[in-house]
């Protein structure tokens, strides 16, 4: 079984299969029994997780590589760690999980308008990584924590951008940043309040590395695909529930299913992406 975290990836082809999950929002594993509202919603979301990652891995194309990018749980407990690890250790497949928002963050008041509702900073749990390098023959997979404890918003920090540039400085193979939060605004005016902050120092350091090709990020509940300076930003549906894009207050996309992205890096440094659903 590949130890965890994963930190490089081989394959007998030259080309990198990743399989992109994000937003799982898992509260205390349930059972059938379990029969209130809050525990029917943490079901639906442990369910739809579970069946996700069966069906992206049942389907014809190897998966070398699992990241979670961010809100693994919807309360910080470790023992919801516990199962999803459990889980993804289980498939075999070398796999690494980062922060977001709420793996650092409880609400009192849930039922309470969200205005209303108290935010509660958390300490992350020890496994979610920060400054983290996954490394291939031919790529460069660069993982961010862009969470700021008791904050719905992130960040990218001045220290990650120092160790950005000097990774990227040092190493020339093309380069993938994976983190939480989305670092370009969505059109969307709820959802970009709470986008990363720091991104324009960000987007101005990252200018010189011609050989960053790819952002992924989750916290949109929502498939979108971005440009900028010649990279792709791609933002990904959430393995539960999604937001309806396009809207200035919140508001749920009722009509799309769970989703996940894949992402095929090849060895000339293209990359092929694209996102699937739930089946019915």
């Amino acid at each position: 079984m590949p130890s965890y975290p994963a930190n490089k990836i081989n394959t007998p082809d030259e080309q990198i299969n990743i399989l992109q999950i994000t937003d799982l929002h898992l509260s205390t594993p349930v059972t059938a029994d379990d029969s209130s509202s809050m525990y029917s919603d943490g079901m639906v979301c442990q369910r739809s997780f579970e069946s996700i990652l069966q069906q992206a891995l049942s389907k014809d194309i190897r998966c070398d590589l699992i990241i979670v990018t961010g809100d693994l749980v919807s309360q910080v407990t470790s023992t919801i760690y516990d199962h999803i690890f459990d889980v993804l250790q289980a498939t075999h497949i070398p796999f690494a999980c980062i922060a977001g928002n709420h793996d650092v963050t409880d609400e009192s008041g849930k039922d309470l308008p969200f205005s209303q509702r108290k935010l509660i900073a958390r300490p992350a749990d020890s496994r979610l990584l920060s400054r983290h390098v996954i490394e291939t023959e031919y790529w460069q997979l660069l993982l961010l924590d862009s969470s700021i404890t008791g904050k719905i918003a992130g960040e990218i920090t001045p220290t990650d951008i120092d160790w950005l540039c000097k990774r990227l400085s040092r190493c020339k193979k093309p380069a993938l940043i994976a983190l939480h939060h989305h670092i370009i605004p969505l059109d969307s005016d709820w959802i970009d309040t709470h986008m990363a902050k720091n991104t324009e120092r960000f987007w101005e350091h990252m200018l010189p590395f011609e050989h960053l090709k790819v952002v992924i990020s989750g916290h949109t509940h929502q498939e979108q695909v971005r440009q900028r300076q010649g990279v792709t930003v791609y933002s990904t549906p959430s393995t539960c529930y999604q937001f309806k894009p396009y809207e200035y207050d919140f508001a749920y996309d009722e009509s799309a299913l769970p989703g996940y992205r894949w992402l095929q890096l090849a060895n000339n440094g293209t990359v092929a992406s694209w996102v699937e659903r739930l089946d019915t």
